[in-house]
């Protein structure tokens, strides 16, 4: 058995091709995993959108940038900004970004679907090891999520009953893999926005049989400069906002432990 696994895709099909390449020259993959934020959040939501609906065996999960989407919410309220103005710039970034991406996928005929993700897949494998696919943590799409800064008994009350031995994650955009007590829980980073230094795209393949299972973080290289050229040529209303994140301006404050 054969799972790639992926999360935060945000609308970038340059990374996901570079990805989906690097599972081809892996072998190839028998099942697909995707861990939400698949289309928010960058210049070619219907391009990402239709990439994953078409991979063969695919198991799919909401983050809250598929939320955001489908329901029109956004991290923060208006009263939110009222009390912290500093949010602001972020605030109206967001709300155009969101905005941009419901109405092409209207357009696309491809928004319900994104109302019908769930909250998490479940698997057991071969050797009877319980998989876990979440967003953000077991039982939420966002909030803090899984991260590197995170102490061991943080870690051990986020999991508390998760009923897994193996808890797959995305959202903070950082690779981790971490064990606490008998659980293993591994966070995928991001596929089209890392927030790390030498922004790579990363994933996970997993490989299980009767006798165990492997799992390897790979790191994948992509054309950063045609990212930025099409957030560009799109007219993105929050293009100034995407380009932070594509060039890296907008690194993951979870990137490193405390």
């Amino acid at each position: 058995m054969k799972i790639a696994l992926f999360s935060d895709i945000h609308g970038n099909p340059i990374a996901l091709e570079a990805v989906i390449a690097d599972i081809g020259a892996m072998g190839g993959a028998e099942e697909y995993w995707v861990l939400g934020d698949m289309v928010a959040l960058g210049y070619d939501a219907v391009g990402a959108a239709k990439m994953i609906m078409e991979l063969p065996k695919t198991r799919f999960v909401r983050g809250n940038t598929d939320r955001y989407v489908s329901a029109g919410d956004l991290p923060w309220k208006l009263e939110d900004v009222q009390q912290k103005p500093e949010l602001l710039a972020d605030f109206l970034s967001l709300a155009r970004s969101i905005a941009w991406t419901q109405g092409v996928l209207v357009a696309s005929g491809t928004l319900k679907w994104f109302a019908q993700l769930p909250l998490e897949q479940r698997l057991i494998l071969p050797d009877g090891t319980r998989l876990l696919g979440v967003h953000a943590s077991p039982g939420m799409d966002d909030g803090p999520g899984i991260h590197p800064r995170q102490s061991d008994e943080e870690l051990r009350n986020i999991l508390a009953g998760c009923s897994a031995d193996l808890v797959v994650a995305g959202h903070i955009h950082v690779v981790m893999d971490r064990k606490v007590d008998n659980i293993r829980v591994v966070n995928l980073g991001s596929v089209g926005n890392p927030a790390t230094p030498d922004l790579r795209a990363s994933y996970a393949m997993l490989e299980a049989d009767s006798t165990g299972y492997q799992l390897e973080i790979r790191q994948v290289e992509y054309d950063l400069e045609a990212v930025i050229a099409e957030i560009q040529r799109v007219e993105h209303p929050a293009s100034d906002y995407l380009m932070q994140l594509a060039s890296g301006q907008r690194l993951s404050k979870y990137r490193d432990r405390e």
